[in-house]
């Protein structure tokens, strides 16, 4: 499905030039001017074309709204539809996870562990610290002959409120097993060890885990990487800016991956299955990215990230999409790629019943009146 005239644009199938992919690389001059994109254009006007996608209502007038850019790309790496500037770099945070999984796979890890498919949904996850997410954590670091001192992540206490309240209750305090990132550094750990890393500072730049990541992820989306503006993610690890066109086009790669190596084809693949079969893994009771994946089947296999970024493949349209909400809204991302998936086919009646009260929720004060909602804009799609 195409955006209506006017509303996105649709694209000749090709790949995007160097020259389009050239806003990764910043030079060090940059600050002192304003930035400005291959047309001329300012970065401020260049932000404001990026079209409301979301807005947020009181009664019957429009209280905020939402700005963002996405990308919808095939297989083949061919863009199919944009809305806003898609060039522009983002830190996709940990919305590229299912991605950032595969080396796990691919390097025999997974195997050599006996790694089990609970375990690589768990790597994809941004959990909410819940029993069974800690459980399946601490087991698979167990059977590495570690403990939790072992992640570099940090600690935090649940981001699932039942399961937060409930260790303040019992005294305990939350280790980073709860770290909603704590499956992803299981697995970072796990590659380590069978490439005969060290394990120590595994979430270094310079460290080969990490430096796997960058080369994987520059693959996937088409765009070198080797440049590009690199920054701190909120569990030490090293998050790289990537337009949204790139990760789009990685995770549409993902979703079909009939045309990579064999060794990462067979790894997303596998990737895919554990999340469909372990959608409550994925995030956790309640949490949208494992809603739909259960509503779906696993035929929309979605992942959220920090600040408003949100991707998602497609395997059974061969397609895959990212966005970015302009100010980091978590509340309009979620709203926004229920718009998109709707909008490319992905959901049938049964399944969208399943997500439409998330895909637009009712505002409601202390008092339960419902005094609002959160809404796709009128005319985005």
């Amino acid at each position: 499905m195409h955006p209506r005239s006017g509303q996105g644009k649709v694209f000749p199938s090709r790949r995007l030039s160097p020259s389009e992919t050239s806003v990764l690389h910043t030079p060090k001059h940059a600050a002192s001017k304003p930035a400005r994109s291959r047309t001329g254009r300012t970065r401020r006007a260049r932000d404001a074309a990026d079209p409301v996608l979301v807005e947020v209502t009181r009664g019957e007038g429009t209280e905020s709204r939402h700005r963002g850019a996405a990308a919808v790309f095939d297989s083949q790496g061919r863009a199919v539809a944009s809305w806003g500037d898609i060039e522009r770099p983002v830190f996709p945070r940990s919305a590229v996870k299912p991605l950032q999984v595969l080396p796990l796979i691919e390097s025999g890890a997974a195997e050599a562990f006996g790694v089990s498919d609970a375990e690589i949904a768990l790597a994809c996850a941004s959990h909410g610290g819940e029993p069974e997410h800690v459980a399946v954590a601490a087991a698979w670091l167990g059977r590495l002959g570690l403990g939790a001192d072992a992640l570099e992540c940090g600690a935090h206490a649940p981001t699932n409120i039942d399961a937060a309240e409930a260790m303040i209750r019992a005294g305990e305090a939350p280790s980073a097993l709860h770290n909603n990132c704590s499956g992803k550094h299981c697995g970072m750990i796990a590659t380590a060890l069978h490439l005969g890393e060290p394990v120590a500072g595994y979430v270094r730049a310079d460290h080969p885990v990490q430096r796997r990541l960058r080369t994987l992820l520059g693959e996937l989306g088409g765009v070198d990487l080797a440049s590009a503006i690199a920054a701190v993610d909120g569990c030490s690890i090293p998050t790289i800016a990537m337009p949204l066109a790139a990760l789009a086009r990685a995770m549409a790669r993902f979703a079909d991956p009939d045309g990579l190596a064999p060794a990462r084809a067979g790894a997303a693949r596998r990737a895919q299955a554990a999340m469909a079969a372990h959608s409550r893994l994925v995030a956790g009771s309640g949490r949208f990215c494992t809603i739909v994946i259960e509503a779906t089947g696993g035929a929309a296999l979605v992942k959220s990230g920090a600040e408003g970024v949100f991707c998602a493949a497609l395997p059974g349209l061969r397609l895959g999409f990212a966005l970015k909400i302009e100010d980091g809204a978590g509340r309009a991302a979620e709203v926004a790629t229920a718009a998109l998936l709707r909008h490319l086919g992905a959901f049938d009646s049964r399944q969208w019943a399943a997500v439409a009260a998330m895909a637009r929720p009712t505002l409601r004060n202390r008092n339960d009146i419902a005094v609002g909602e959160v809404r796709p804009a009128e005319g985005w799609l």
